[in-house]
C-alpha cells in the first residue's frame, strides 16, 4: 500500500515524509481493518515531524485524524460491519487495567498507545485498529468534514468541558485553528449567552472567527472590552498563556489545549497573572467518552467544519502550510477514494 513515511525527524521544509510501498497490516482477533479514504492533518503531525514529539519508533506512518471503511474484521469482532464508515482518533488503546482507565481518564494511561505516534496511523491506504476504538460516523458529515472532528473537534469538546463554563460568562479562544472554529460553534449552540473573543495573529482567521459568531477579536497581548471568566488556549507559542492570565478575571480558569509549546512560558507575575483565584489546567490527549459524546452532537448542532482537501502526497507540504498559519481551518488529506 502507499504510505507517507517518517524516517527521520527534520524541519519540515525539509521535507521529512517520504513516498513509500509498505506492506498492508493484517487484523488481529478484536481489530478492523480500515481503507484509509482521509486523514487530517494535526499540529501534533508537524510536531513529530520535526522532532518535538517522539515516536515511539522509527519509520512511523502519521495522522490521527482518520476516516475509512471496513474492508476486514477480525473473528471476535462484534461492534462493526463490512463497508462501516468508521472514525480513530489520537487514543489507539488503552491498559483498561490501571486507575486512570478505571475511572475513565484513560487519557492519562500510562501505557496507553497514540495513533501515528505509537503505532502506524492514516496517512497511509489502510491501517487496523482495536474494534474498541473506533467509532461509527454520523452521515451528517462528507469524509473530509468528519476529519477534523476526530481530532480538532473531540479534544476542542474535551478543552470546553474542562473550562467548565456556564452560559453568560466570557469566554477567550487563544488560537483560531482547526480546533478553535469548531469549539466556537459547540459555545454558540451551548452557552448563547455567552460574548466569545477571540485573540489570533492572522486576519483571515479573524474573518472566520467574526463569520462564526465571536463579538471581538484581536491579537494576544490586546486588551478585550472586558475581563473574561474562561479562557482555552489552542496556540504553540508559551507567551499566549502569559497573554491568557492577563485578560483573565479574578476567580477564572484558563484550559491549555496543546502537547507541546514550542517556545517557552514567559516568567509570570504573581499578583498580576495567578493571584486571585485564577486558574490553569492543561488537557491531556482524548478518552473514548469525550469522542462518542461528541459526535453525535457535532451532527445535532450541525457543525460545520472548514476544511482544505489535499492530497495525501503533498503531506509535507500541507504542514508546512500549517506551520506558516497559511491554512483557512482544517486541512485533510485525501488517500483513497
Amino acid at each position: 500500500m502507499k504510505a507517507m513515511l517518517l524516517k527521520k525527524p527534520a524541519p519540515i521544509e525539509q521535507k521529512p515524509l517520504h513516498a513509500a510501498n509498505i506492506p498492508i497490516p493484517s487484523p488481529t482477533e478484536k481489530q478492523i481493518l480500515v481503507k484509509v479514504l482521509v486523514c487530517g492533518a494535526c499540529h501534533t503531525d508537524l510536531d513529530e515531524a520535526e522532532g518535538r514529539l517522539r515516536p515511539s519508533c522509527l519509520p512511523i506512518v502519521l495522522g490521527h485524524q482518520v476516516v475509512g471503511t471496513v474492508v476486514e474484521k477480525g473473528k471476535a469482532v462484534t461492534k462493526f460491519e463490512t463497508d462501516d464508515r468508521v472514525g480513530i482518533t489520537w487514543l489507539y488503546s488503552s491498559c483498561g487495567r490501571c486507575d486512570f482507565c478505571l475511572h475513565g481518564r484513560e487519557n492519562l494511561c500510562k501505557w496507553a498507545e497514540w495513533t501515528g505516534k505509537d503505532v502506524n496511523g492514516g496517512y497511509a491506504e489502510y491501517m487496523v485498529v482495536g474494534e474498541d476504538f473506533a467509532y461509527l460516523l454520523p452521515e451528517t458529515f462528507s469524509d473530509s468534514q468528519a476529519a477534523p472532528l476526530l481530532c480538532a473537534g473531540v479534544i476542542g469538546y474535551r478543552t470546553l468541558r474542562l473550562a467548565q463554563i456556564t452560559d453568560g460568562e466570557s469566554i477567550g479562544l487563544f488560537g483560531f485553528g482547526a480546533s478553535a472554529h469548531i469549539v466556537i460553534q459547540i459555545i454558540t449552540h451551548k452557552f448563547p449567552d455567552s460574548p466569545v473573543f477571540v485573540f489570533t495573529k492572522t486576519a483571515k482567521h479573524a474573518k472566520l472567527a467574526k463569520s462564526l459568531g465571536a463579538s471581538w477579536t484581536g491579537r494576544s497581548g490586546d486588551q478585550p472590552p472586558a475581563k473574561l471568566d474562561r479562557v482555552m488556549d489552542f496556540t504553540p507559542a508559551g507567551e499566549c498563556v502569559r497573554d491568557a492570565l492577563a485578560v483573565l478575571d479574578r476567580g477564572g480558569r484558563l484550559v491549555i489545549n496543546a502537547i507541546h509549546k514550542e517556545t517557552a512560558v514567559p516568567a509570570l507575575d504573581y499578583a498580576k497573572h495567578m493571584w486571585l483565584e485564577r486558574e490553569i489546567k492543561s488537557v491531556a490527549n482524548v478518552t473514548r467518552r469525550d469522542a462518542e459524546e461528541f459526535l453525535p452532537l457535532a451532527a445535532q448542532i450541525p457543525i460545520v467544519p472548514t476544511v482544505e482537501e489535499f492530497p495525501l502526497a503533498e503531506a509535507n507540504e500541507v504542514l508546512t502550510l500549517l506551520k506558516q498559519s497559511k491554512l483557512k481551518a482544517a486541512a485533510v488529506l485525501r488517500v483513497s477514494e
